[in-house]
């Protein structure tokens, strides 16, 4: 979790603060099967690395995994969606996201919705996603396969292989164990 930004300059990775949570990611793929990613970046770095990430973030105090995930598709994406309407959990890991002003240990799940296309909104984004998440894009399959970009997670193509036919309750979580995906190595 990020909560201030970015520092100008990265300090020392002993010295970062480090903070662990639970957190939720959704693939949101539209009727044209493309699915949705924000970029985002690290402006405490030079040049400032980017990266494409699916929307999700931390559960607050009380929720459940499913109110998170339905909370943070509509502060992300401004799309309102039934918890119902979500499919999963697909896919679950621990990651270590290592930026330039903080050390973050998630422990994710990640669902999946269909929805059609709809244009995203960023009403809902904190000071700190305004500033580093700069764009979004519907990606298809074939361009992810194709992309020299850095995709977040980078198992995203086997955990959207994993969705179920529709209809069909989803198995077991693809268990992806423990992944550092950082801008700044951890310590």
């Amino acid at each position: 979790m990020r909560t201030s930004l970015p520092v100008l300059a990265a300090p020392q990775p002993d010295t970062r603060p480090r903070n662990r949570r639970r957190a939720m990611r959704v693939l949101l793929v539209d009727t044209e099967d493309r699915l949705l990613l924000f970029r985002d970046s690290d402006p405490g770095l030079t040049p400032v690395p980017v990266f494409w990430i699916t929307p999700g973030g931390g559960v607050d105090p009380g929720e459940t995994d499913l109110e998170a995930a339905v909370r943070e598709v509509e502060e992300e994406t401004g799309l309102q969606v039934a918890p119902d309407t979500l499919v999963g959990p697909l896919a679950e890991r621990c990651v270590v996201h290592g930026y330039s002003d903080v050390v973050t240990t998630q422990d994710e799940l990640f669902w999946f919705l269909r929805c059609t296309a709809f244009e995203v909104s960023t009403v809902g984004h904190t000071e700190v996603e305004l500033a580093t998440m700069t764009a979004h894009h519907w990606w298809t399959r074939p361009e992810l396969e194709a992309t020299t970009e850095e995709i977040w997670p980078r198992d995203l193509l086997r955990i959207w292989s994993h969705v179920p036919p529709a209809g069909i309750a989803p198995g077991a979580p693809l268990a992806l164990g423990d992944v550092d995906e950082s801008t700044v190595a951890p310590g």
